[in-house]
């Protein structure tokens, strides 16, 4: 089954820690909502962007896209 990474921008001096927070809450989402999934995490791109991340399936994507609404998403591959 194909896996889709969908991904939330942030930029500014705080970039960092707001994406590392933010992976907090998508995986209390994961945990409340009982989603298969346990794919998540956050890159820092450089010292004014980092990224959060979740790893859906095709089955999940509409309703946590819908939900969460990331800025971009990509097929995700190991």
């Amino acid at each position: 089954m194909r896996q889709i990474k969908l991904i939330w921008d942030f930029r500014g001096e705080t970039s960092a820690k707001t994406a590392e927070h933010h992976e907090i809450h998508l995986k209390e989402y994961i945990n409340i909502e009982k989603l298969p999934l346990n794919i998540t995490g956050f890159e820092i791109k450089n010292e004014m962007h980092a990224i959060a991340f979740m790893v859906v399936t095709d089955e999940n994507m509409i309703s946590v896209r819908d939900a969460l609404k990331p800025h971009r998403g990509e097929i995700y591959s190991v």
